[in-house]
């Protein structure tokens, strides 16, 4: 691959990091501290009950640090691979756990942008531009 387009995607790749780190800090610091008008891990725990979930003062807790520091390593770019997964399974229950697809209805569709987002940073790690960069997976020859 020549220089341009790999910095290109380098780049590309920082972008949606940001994003994606902007989007999981935010809401998981309303679900851990209720900060940015949120509800909390009582709140959290309480909607996680109506919806059925187990155990929802421990998945609360969960889905809150998985956000919150998952957004942070994706934030900078360390264990980005393993951050987007963890992130990816908390977006995977949250879509299953919400009814219909329109968000405005509190329906599946955003927390399933952000799986598929995940699942292709989960493929392709951080990028160069992190504090840990990628590295290429080696791909055998036959």
């Amino acid at each position: 691959m020549n220089k341009r387009k790999r910095d290109s995607q380098d780049i590309a790749l920082l972008i949606v990091r940001l994003a994606l780190a902007a989007v999981f800090v935010f809401h998981g610091t309303q679900k851990m501290f209720g900060w940015f008008d949120g509800p909390g891990l009582d709140g959290t725990a309480a909607w996680m009950a109506s919806v059925g979930l187990p155990l929802p003062k421990v998945s609360a807790i969960l889905a809150g640090s998985t956000e919150t520091l998952g957004g942070l390593a994706l934030l900078l770019g360390v264990l980005a691979r393993t951050a987007s997964v963890l992130l990816a399974l908390t977006m995977a229950v949250a879509a299953t756990t919400l009814e219909g697809f329109d968000s405005q209805a509190g329906g599946m569709e955003y927390p399933l942008v952000l799986l598929s987002v995940l699942v292709l940073l989960a493929t392709t790690g951080a990028g160069r531009l992190s504090v840990r960069p990628s590295r290429p997976r080696e791909v055998e020859s036959a």
